[in-house]
């Protein structure tokens, strides 16, 4: 049986993947920095000579919205290289001192291609332009570990696998209106207009811009497929191949919320990058892999996983009937 390990276990991804991999039977170690923080270098030694992993999948990061981008630049970028950087030197000591196989599997980031790439975005166009500068820093710092993570493979023959998921959601992800990205942020202005009895809602930017999301559990499918098939270090595109525009995304979470008063799009606001969409050709050839949830369905889902969130907190024992389609949130 393989032994896992999971960086930022106790994150977004990695609260949807140390249960995923333990469903599909593999034995399974999720660390924190509460546990281990990956920005010291002997932390990182420590971590991998007591677990001794045979794959490591480094989901751990230093991430936000694009308010937390824009004031935590520098933040972002040097965590994210440090405990990347360290991480890959480290597991190349592991695997020479115990001369052993050992598979790195780096999740980067859609944030690391250019802000004007040609959509689709291929893999072949990361090196061609400047990332959006909102999140810059980040996307840069992602876009150098998964070059670094090539050179590895090249000099020290660590095997090594790149993935550039989309912008991902679903259960387990963070809703607050400083850090979270579009979705649960949305989710959460309508849940607190809805509360507030208030009949207008803001959104920044002004909706024009198109994303692409792709449901976390669908991510962890991807990763599963990473860890079973041998591809190269060669960076692989995960999304599911569908553009939204933010508009659109908008007036979807409106109603499955059931919020039905006036949504006013703030063009004052940053809209971030202009279009994302990812060619995933490469995804289906080399992991046979391609995204299952449809972003309606994803949607509802997080929207329950967040409703079922607060009325934990609210110590409620019913909140909303995920079986009434009549359903309503207050």
């Amino acid at each position: 049986m393989k032994k896992i390990l999971v960086t930022g276990a106790s994150g977004f991804l990695g609260k949807n993947l140390v249960p995923y991999l333990k469903n599909k039977g593999y034995d399974v170690y999720g660390v924190g920095s509460n546990i281990y923080d990956l920005r010291d270098s002997y932390a990182c030694k420590k971590m991998l000579e007591e677990i001794k992993p045979d794959v490591i999948v480094h989901a751990a990061g230093s991430v936000g919205g694009i308010l937390a981008n824009q004031e935590n630049p520098g933040k972002f970028m040097y965590e994210n290289m440090a405990m990347g950087m360290n991480m890959l030197e480290r597991t190349r000591q592991y695997k020479e001192k115990y001369n052993k196989d050992v598979k790195f599997i780096m999740l980067g980031t859609v944030c690391a291609y250019p802000k004007f790439t040609p959509v689709p975005f291929q893999e072949s166009e990361l090196w061609n332009g400047y990332p959006e500068e909102t999140n810059a820093p980040y996307g840069i710092a992602k876009k150098a570990l998964m070059k670094l993570g090539e050179t590895y493979h090249e000099q020290y023959g660590l095997e090594v696998v790149n993935l550039i998921p989309v912008n991902m959601y679903g259960p387990y992800d963070h809703f607050n209106l400083t850090s979270s990205h579009v979705i649960p942020a949305l989710i959460l202005k309508f849940y607190q207009a809805l509360v507030d009895e208030s009949d207008k809602v803001h959104v920044w930017g002004t909706g024009s811009a198109s994303r692409e999301f792709l449901y976390a559990p669908d991510c962890c499918e991807a990763i599963t497929c990473a860890i079973e098939k041998s591809v190269g270090p060669e960076p692989i595109n995960i999304g599911t191949g569908q553009e939204t525009t933010i508009k659109d995304l908008v007036l979807q979470i409106a109603q499955i919320m059931e919020f039905d008063g006036e949504v006013h799009f703030d063009a004052r606001k940053p809209d971030g990058q202009p279009r994302r969409c990812l060619d995933t050709s490469k995804a289906k050839e080399l992991l046979e892999f391609e995204a299952k949830t449809d972003l309606t369905h994803g949607l509802i889902e997080t929207r329950d996983y967040f409703v079922g969130k607060r009325l934990e907190r609210m110590n409620l024992k019913s909140y909303i009937d995920p079986n009434n389609p009549e359903r309503k949130l207050k």
